[in-house]
């Protein structure tokens, strides 16, 4: 039998759908961010009530974040048929469109990408680890043909 060499990628909503990207899109973006990297994924998108409760239990911090990316070690001989879980924080992620003036699909992207690249073993601890990972993110995004997610927002529009 042969293994499949594409993720399987699984969408959950657990905050209203109104106004949150579509599953086929979702997963259309973690595909990108985790490339050919065989195991499942699961997305799920949450309320903020959720996202601060998860944030808290496992990163002992009391607030909502944007993505909560949840790594599954390797097994003993060494596979990964579970690659990890990412949960996004729908309130979270429109409060962040609409400070930073972002195009809402643009940042769910980059977001969904982020967290599936954490997922993939990509870190941002230290400065060097930082500009790979963002790098990587700015041409997987573009690939997509959505701007740098790190330059303001007048910048986009201006260049």
């Amino acid at each position: 039998m042969s293994k499949s060499r594409s993720p399987v990628i699984s969408v959950q909503y657990a905050a209203p759908r109104r106004g949150l990207p579509s599953a086929a899109a979702l997963r259309r973006w973690a595909a990108t961010g985790l490339g050919s990297e065989p195991g499942e994924v699961t997305l799920r998108i949450v309320d903020a009530e959720e996202g601060r409760a998860l944030n808290r239990q496992y990163r002992g911090k009391d607030y909502a974040t944007n993505v909560l990316s949840f790594p599954v070690p390797e097994l003993p001989d060494g596979t990964r048929p579970i690659r990890g879980d990412l949960v996004l924080c729908a309130p979270v992620i429109a409060r962040e469109v609409e400070e930073q003036g972002k195009a809402p699909n643009a940042h769910w992207a980059h977001m969904v990408i982020h967290g599936c690249l954490h997922l993939c073993g990509h870190d941002h601890e230290d400065r060097e680890e930082a500009q790979e990972m963002e790098a990587l993110e700015r041409r997987l995004l573009a690939g997509l043909g959505y701007p740098d997610p790190y330059l303001e927002a007048n910048e986009v529009q201006h260049s």
